[in-house]
């Protein structure tokens, strides 16, 4: 993964602000397009732009590298211990961690879970994360991604000879005596449409069995 991201064509620091509240959010981003959209991957960020909306954010960045390394160690110095103690700022981490340490992933953990509850407790914060949740997985089938992730998770593997027979089997029972739809029922016709009806209903005035008209 850091390969991959050395080779971007850009690396910068960035800050994304809640115009409505105040809160932020520092971090650092490599990628091959400035202008997609981007306004950070943190958890707390993420309920925010949840409750309030996208377009209630404001997206700057603050200063451009010309590698991957150079951008890292920039984020030591971007985001410190003092902010991680402001109340308006979203991090979890200081900058330059280098990723999650067992204290570090336990307190983000805790601090997570009290704020999801806190905000869980506010009724129109629930019913708008679902409708986010609800729209975004439509935009994904639309897109094909979640037919691509169902693909994705037998990509490669096979079902056991065992298992194979097992569906079989049930295959072979499916659609047979009450399992079957249509089971109990026969066709009618008035030489005009056709229908179905339980076997034992009186048949209509003008009506015979069988499907086929005439």
């Amino acid at each position: 993964m850091a390969n991959i991201k050395e080779n971007k064509k850009f690396h910068f620091t960035y800050k994304t602000t809640n115009l409505i509240n105040g809160r932020y959010y520092l971090g650092m981003h490599s990628t091959n397009r400035i202008d997609y959209g981007y306004l950070g991957s943190g958890k707390r960020l993420y309920y925010e732009l949840s409750k309030y909306g996208r377009n209630n954010f404001k997206f700057e960045i603050l200063e451009q590298f010309n590698s991957r390394e150079e951008l890292v160690q920039a984020e030591i110095s971007l985001i410190t211990e003092q902010d991680l103690k402001n109340p308006n700022c979203l991090n979890l981490k200081q900058g330059g961690s280098g990723g999650w340490s067992e204290e570090v992933r336990e307190k983000g953990k805790i601090a997570a879970k009290s704020y999801m509850q806190e905000k869980w407790k506010d009724q129109e914060f629930r019913k708008y994360l679902t409708e986010v949740i609800r729209e975004q997985r439509k935009k994904e089938y639309r897109e094909g991604a979640r037919e691509n992730m169902n693909k994705g998770h037998w990509a490669g593997r096979r079902h056991t000879q065992d298992s194979i027979e097992k569906m079989k089997q049930s295959h072979k029972q499916a659609g047979t005596g009450v399992s079957n739809s249509q089971y109990g029922t026969c066709w009618i016709t008035n030489e005009i449409e056709s229908k179905k009806i339980y076997k034992g209903d009186s048949i209509p005035e003008g009506w015979r069995l069988g499907r086929k008209i005439k």
